[in-house]
């Protein structure tokens, strides 16, 4: 029996070795790197590419490639990443909703953000926090949801993509409250909405709100993640405002198409914790209000399965699936 598995590990690791652009020690492309952001340029992912890249290209000995393919919650790109070649050659910086709300916020989708993909490593997370208008008569997270119960039906949630939607959706069901919601196309939009007085609340990124809060234009209430954030050190989160429990986060996060070899795999998230740990690259994603989280392949995996599961739920009670 020893000898017949021997045997079969040999033949294995021939496999790998024969592989295009691998080898067993570490990742060593032959060709020019893919690495595609299913977001627009100028946003979170295309920040952590432009930093990010240039040394996994120096570590790798080849160019990396970056290529936007901006999309409808990111389909279009992470699916082209899915059929990439699984030879070390192709990557995507994929996030917690190309990874984990697609996966039940679409009856069909074109990927499996589980069976299609090897997760490499998390990278790092965004702040995302909760905001009013300030009119509205809430301080707090206990106020505004005393005054939502108050008022059933009176206030309304500005909606800019799936993760906003997902925070403001998981909200409304563990506090029990009846918000509308009001979708908009993009942050921005919403964000001047929120500012205007035409809606009364909004989850987003807060860089995308530091300044307006800082004149007073926005009232910022607390943040989704498990812990205060670093950046918002006096900013409690809305587990702490009296939801107890209540954690969405946004997350992005290496992965290479499924089947590349697990040495590959390996090889790119090791230095890819490497490379984030830096200081010099740290200190850039943490003053631009992200949190630095790498993990181990497996540890990734681990956490993307449990996201599917956990906002499935959220997506399935809140009538959010669409075609």
């Amino acid at each position: 029996m020893a000898s017949t598995g021997f045997a079969a590990s040999a033949v294995s690791a021939a496999l790998v070795i024969m592989m295009p652009g691998v080898t067993l020690a570490q990742w060593q492309p032959t060709r020019p790197v893919q690495l595609i952001l299913p977001n627009a340029p100028g946003g979170g992912p295309d920040f952590i590419a432009r930093l990010i890249a240039p040394k996994l290209s120096e570590f790798g000995k080849q160019n990396i490639v970056v290529d936007n393919r901006a999309s409808n919650n990111g389909v279009v790109g992470t699916e082209m990443a899915a059929r990439g070649a699984p030879d070390g050659t192709s990557m995507i910086i994929g996030n917690s909703g190309t990874h984990a709300i697609n996966a039940s916020l679409y009856r069909k989708l074109p990927y499996d953000p589980v069976r299609d993909f090897a997760a490499v490593t998390e990278i790092a997370s965004p702040t995302l926090v909760l905001l009013t208008h300030p009119s509205v008569p809430a301080r707090s997270v206990r106020e505004l949801v005393a005054l939502a119960k108050q008022s059933p039906g009176k206030l309304n949630f500005a909606i800019a993509g799936a993760t906003g939607e997902i925070a403001g959706n998981a909200l409304k069901l563990q506090a029990g409250l009846d918000v509308k919601n009001i979708p908009y196309r993009g942050g921005g939009p919403a964000i001047v909405a929120l500012m205007s007085g035409e809606t009364d609340v909004l989850f987003t990124n807060y860089l995308a709100v530091e300044s307006h809060v800082a004149t007073g234009r926005l009232r910022l209430l607390g943040t989704t993640s498990a812990k205060r954030s670093a950046r918002l050190p006096q900013v409690p989160t809305i587990a702490e405002g009296g939801l107890e429990g209540y954690t969405i986060e946004m997350w992005y996060g290496l992965f290479m198409p499924a089947k590349t070899p697990a040495s590959v795999v390996q090889s790119v998230s090791r230095e890819t914790g490497r490379i984030v740990a830096l200081p010099e690259v740290r200190d850039k994603l943490e003053s631009t209000g992200h949190t630095v989280n790498t993990s181990t392949p497996e540890q990734f995996s681990e956490k993307v399965r449990f996201e599917v599961d956990k906002f499935r739920k959220i997506i399935l009670a809140s009538k959010m699936q669409q075609d």
